[in-house]
C-alpha cells in the first residue's frame, strides 16, 4: 500500500518561540501556547511611543516645578498624540501584548492623571490651600479609577462611546486651559476658582457613565467625499493659527458633548448606558 504524505495541521505549522524549544508540549495545544508567549512578549516599537508619552508626562511635571507652565501644558498634549499612535502601531505591526496594554496604562496615569493635576496645582490652585489640593487629589484619583474601569470594561461597552470623558481630553482641558490663560498672560492666582470648576468637571465627569463618542468606527482607510479633506485642511489650519485657543475650544466642546449626548438620549426615551 502506497504511503501517503500526512497533511500537516495548521497548528503544528506555528513556529515554536525559542523560549519554549525543548520543553514537553505533550497534550498542550501549540496555538494556545504561542499566543500565551506573545501576550508576554515585549516589543521595542510600540513601547518606544509609550515611553516617549511617558517622559512628556514627567518632563511637563518638571517644567511646572520650574514655573514654566506653558512648556509643560504643550508636554501634554504631545503625550496625546504619542499614546495615540502607540496602539495604532502595535495593531499595524501586528505587535500588541499584554505588557504592551499594561504599559499604555501606567504612562496615561502619569501623562494624563498625575501630570495634569500637579501642573494646574503649581499654575493656579496652590493659593487656595486645602481646597487646592483636594481638587487636584480629586482629578488625580479620577484619572486613576477611569483607566482601572477602562482596563477592566473594555470588552463589555460599546466601542462606539466611551464610559465617561477619557484621560487625555481630560487632561487637555486642564492643560488647554493654563496652557491659554499662561498665553494671554493671567496669572494663576487670579484665575484660582476657574481652575478649581475646571479641574474638579474633570476629574468627575471621568468617573461617571456619560457617554463620550470614541471616533473608533472611523476607518482612514474607507472612502471618503472631497469636502472631508477641506474639512481636515480647515482645522490643520485653525490649529496653527492659535493652538491654545483652539484646542482649549475643541476639548471644552468635546467635555461638554457627553451630556448632550446623554440627555438627547433620557429625552428620547432610549437606553442610556453604554454597557
Amino acid at each position: 500500500m502506497a504511503n501517503f504524505r500526512r497533511r500537516k495541521t495548521k497548528n503544528s505549522d506555528m513556529p515554536i518561540p525559542k523560549s519554549l524549544r525543548g520543553q514537553k508540549l505533550v497534550g498542550q495545544d501549540t496555538s494556545s501556547v504561542v499566543r500565551r508567549a506573545r501576550s508576554r512578549s515585549i516589543y521595542l516599537l510600540p513601547n518606544a511611543f509609550t515611553t516617549a508619552a511617558l517622559f512628556c508626562g514627567f518632563y511637563a511635571i518638571v517644567m511646572a516645578m520650574n514655573l514654566k507652565f506653558s512648556e509643560a501644558a504643550i508636554a501634554i498634549f504631545v503625550a496625546m498624540v504619542l499614546d495615540s499612535l502607540d496602539g495604532r502601531v502595535a495593531r499595524m505591526t501586528n505587535t500588541q501584548s499584554e505588557f504592551g496594554a499594561q504599559y499604555d496604562s501606567l504612562s496615561d496615569m502619569v501623562s494624563f492623571g498625575a501630570a495634569p493635576a500637579l501642573v494646574v496645582y503649581e499654575w493656579s490652585l496652590r493659593g487656595m490651600g486645602k481646597l487646592g489640593w483636594i481638587a487636584a487629589f480629586v482629578y488625580c484619583v479620577g484619572g486613576a479609577l477611569r483607566l482601572a474601569r477602562f482596563n477592566t470594561n473594555m470588552t463589555i461597552v460599546d466601542k462606539r462611546y466611551f464610559q465617561g470623558l477619557p484621560s487625555p481630553a481630560a487632561a487637555a482641558l486642564v492643560a488647554g486651559f493654563v496652557w491659554l490663560m499662561d498665553d494671554l498672560r493671567f496669572a494663576g492666582a487670579d484665575l484660582s476658582w476657574a481652575s478649581w470648576v475646571i479641574t474638579m468637571y474633570a476629574g468627575m465627569t471621568m468617573v461617571t457613565n456619560v457617554p463620550f463618542y470614541s471616533f473608533k468606527d472611523f476607518h482612514f482607510r474607507k472612502a471618503v467625499p472631497f469636502i472631508a479633506i477641506l474639512l481636515v485642511v480647515a482645522i490643520i489650519v485653525a490649529i496653527s493659527s492659535d493652538p491654545p485657543k483652539v484646542l482649549f475650544g475643541v476639548f471644552v466642546l468635546y467635555g461638554l458633548s457627553g451630556y448632550v449626548v446623554y440627555a438627547w438620549q433620557f429625552i428620547k426615551g432610549k437606553r442610556t448606558s453604554i454597557i
